[in-house]
């Protein structure tokens, strides 16, 4: 087996709740759950742990990725509400887009089971490295700007939409790599890095970059290695990632919630002065040839190389978009489609910035 195209590191099963204010809010009250106490740092040990992280996120309008004790409190949750069973990680949702275009790819998966078969189109090819079938579900929520949820002591109101995941997932903690990523990687074009995020074990993590590095070894010298951040778990983990990939990274990617918690401050996503400094704090801790944020209003790359890769940051804008319009069902005639729709205002402000 061979690629152009070999995505990374991990994929998911991903149960993708449809948005019920009226659901979430019976069972915040059931639970009493109060304004007071909304916070996303604090242990997922139960349902009602979850509940009141998720509507922390929704007060914020941020989103995030945060662990949670038990996939049985994921799989509760996920039955009160009507569900979609969907692919997910960052190279598989790639490959998924990228397979309604016609370009075929090779995933690296760390884990299998019957809805991976069942899912993946005929178009994508993969190397696991799990010895037997598992799942441990992500729940996906995505909830809507505006969103109104009741408490016993008041309503959380979303000023922003955003996406929200929570798991516990061992295979991914995990991360272990394939015997064959090497033999892959000898024929690839580019290659995507990304999972590093949901390690919790840093032994763990130096030796799968260890093993990792070996594998790039077999790269061809002008393939490209794009590498996204996806959200630590622990922050710390995301230095150790970073000090010893940036060598090997051409393109390093990020969404805005990253971003801030780079800089350490709200970022107004909307004024280009802001974005610029965030932009220039970030570059300078993670001084990749090129860096791509991608936020809601717009996706800006910087840095030395950062040009070479203007029509691939274009087309990815066009394909999200199309994406976020139709859902997983496209055809390459309607990223035309979607290039005809006029840009935000307020983005198109700021990249001009």
């Amino acid at each position: 087996m061979s690629g152009g195209l070999v995505l990374g590191l991990g994929g998911t099963v991903d149960y993708e709740i449809r948005w019920d204010a009226a659901v979430l809010g019976e069972l915040a009250r059931a639970y009493g759950v109060r304004r007071n106490e909304l916070t996303t740092s604090a242990p997922i040990d139960d349902e009602r742990a979850l509940v009141l992280t998720i509507l922390a996120f929704l007060a914020s309008g941020a989103g995030g990725e945060r662990f949670v004790a038990s996939s049985v409190i994921v799989e509760r949750f996920a039955d009160r509400f009507e569900k979609v069973v969907t692919l997910g990680g960052t190279g598989v949702r790639a490959g998924l887009a990228l397979d309604r275009l016609g370009i075929p790819s090779v995933q690296h998966l760390v884990s299998i089971d019957d809805n991976v078969r069942r899912l993946m189109p005929p178009g994508i090819s993969w190397v696991c490295s799990a010895a037997e079938d598992s799942l441990d579900p992500h729940l996906i929520v995505q909830y809507p700007v505006g969103a109104i949820v009741q408490l016993v002591d008041g309503d959380v109101i979303s000023p922003s939409a955003n996406r929200l995941i929570f798991a516990n997932d061992r295979p991914n903690r995990e991360m272990a790599l394939a015997a064959e990523l090497g033999d892959v990687l000898a024929d690839a074009d580019a290659f995507l890095v990304s999972g590093f995020n949901t390690m919790q074990d840093r032994a763990l993590l130096e030796r799968r970059l260890d093993e990792l590095d070996a594998a790039m070894a077999t790269l061809p010298a002008a393939a490209l290695v794009y590498y996204e951040d996806a959200g630590f778990y622990d922050r710390g983990f995301a230095a150790v990632a970073r000090d010893r990939l940036l060598p090997r990274i051409d393109v390093y990617g990020m969404n805005e919630d990253e971003l801030q918690e780079y800089v350490g401050r709200a970022v107004n996503l909307l004024d280009a002065a802001d974005v610029a400094r965030a932009l220039d704090e970030a570059h300078l801790l993670i001084p990749a040839p090129a860096l791509v944020v991608h936020t809601r209003y717009w996706s800006i790359a910087v840095g030395p190389a950062a040009h070479a890769h203007e029509a691939s940051l274009e087309s990815a804008v066009r394909v999200s978009a199309t994406r976020f319009r139709l859902g997983d069902v496209f055809a390459p005639d309607d990223l035309d489609a979607t290039a005809r729709l006029p840009r935000h205002d307020g983005g198109a402000r700021v990249v001009a910035g």
